[in-house]
């Protein structure tokens, strides 16, 4: 079994930076794709970065440039970094594990956080 918690999430003001991880334990396998989605109010979770074991990366459209994923192994450990953070940014940011896989749809995510909220404020 496998558990991830997130942590670091809050309320910044648009042009402001947060960063927010997520911790896993359990039995995590050697290929693994880990990532943070989001879900905003009223609209569907959507994802915002991912990172494989071999630190191949994927961002949504709009947040290159501005948000990084990276993870440190030895900590089981990834991490977003925001930065010019938008109001549209505000959503509640779930990290995600694909175990065993690369995982490139949502469905092949099988462990999730229990979220944190980022909230940006003008």
């Amino acid at each position: 079994q496998v558990q991830l918690v997130e942590s670091g999430g809050g309320l910044v003001h648009a042009g402001g930076s947060l960063r927010i991880s997520c911790a896993a334990s359990g039995m995590i396998f050697s290929i693994n794709t880990m990532a943070w989605y989001r879900q905003a109010p009223g609209k569907q979770r959507e994802l915002v970065a991912s990172i494989t074991n071999t630190f191949s990366t994927k961002y949504k459209e709009s947040v290159k440039g501005r948000f990084t994923i990276s993870r440190d192994d030895a900590k089981n450990t990834v991490y977003l970094q925001m930065n010019s953070l938008r109001l549209e940014d505000t959503a509640v940011y779930y990290c995600a594990l694909a175990n065993g896989q690369y995982g490139t749809r949502q469905d092949d995510f099988d462990y999730w956080g229990q979220g944190t909220q980022v909230t940006v404020s003008s």
